[in-house]
């Protein structure tokens, strides 16, 4: 499984990128508002650290303005990848934008169904949101798993993106769901590499040094 991060602040992006695990960046107009900075430019500095995909997200607008919309991103930088909603016209839209050569990513997919429209419509990626589905009290890991299922009864090339990660078992969870790809929070990266008894046992070497 691929680890994206999931953020709008490049310092986090530049201290994650030197990790040499980090394979993509998602963003979407949430994490944008709270860097308080315009689009275009977070996601052209991304391109910079990030060597693989970056998704930005279009606004919500008919099916042709989102079309035009994506066309301009897609200029920034040849790894970008237009995030597009889970709705008749984001679909619409990926279908277009796939005719076009350029990369989608339908986010806030919630179900199967919606999985295989984005699916059928020549979506790049899916991205489901496991936290979310976890807070309408059903199993967002669940559901990674029957969207896998669905893309490999039927040799979709789509690939599904874990999203609304919000901590390690969430990454664990998507893991063993089989997804493609998990965009995983810089907090939530950060905690990954830790555990007590790596502690306990980087002490113990520590103090059989010094004797």
């Amino acid at each position: 499984m691929k680890l994206f991060i999931d953020t709008a602040n490049i310092e986090h992006i530049r201290i994650a990128a030197k990790w040499g695990c980090i394979s993509g960046a998602t963003t979407n107009p949430s994490l944008i508002a709270k860097e308080g900075r315009k689009l275009e430019d977070v996601v052209k500095e991304i391109s910079d650290l990030i060597d693989g995909p970056i998704s930005a997200e279009v606004a919500e607008a008919s099916a042709n303005e989102m079309v035009e919309q994506a066309k301009e991103l897609a200029k920034i930088h040849r790894n970008i990848v237009i995030k597009l909603p889970m709705t008749i016209d984001g679909i619409e839209a990926c279908a277009e934008l796939t005719k076009l050569g350029i990369k989608t990513n339908v986010t806030l997919v919630f179900s199967v169904h919606q999985a295989l429209m984005a699916c059928e419509a020549g979506a790049t990626y899916i991205s489901p949101f496991m936290g979310r589905v976890d807070d309408a009290g059903d199993s967002g890991a669940e559901l990674i798993e029957k969207i896998m299922t669905m893309i490999n009864n039927y040799g979709y090339e789509t690939q599904v993106i874990a999203a609304s990660i919000r901590n390690l078992s969430h990454v664990e969870q998507a893991a063993l769901a089989g997804a493609d790809i998990a965009t995983i929070p810089f907090a939530v990266l950060e905690k990954m590499v830790k555990h007590p008894l790596t502690d306990a046992g980087l002490k113990i070497f520590k103090d059989a040094a010094k004797k």
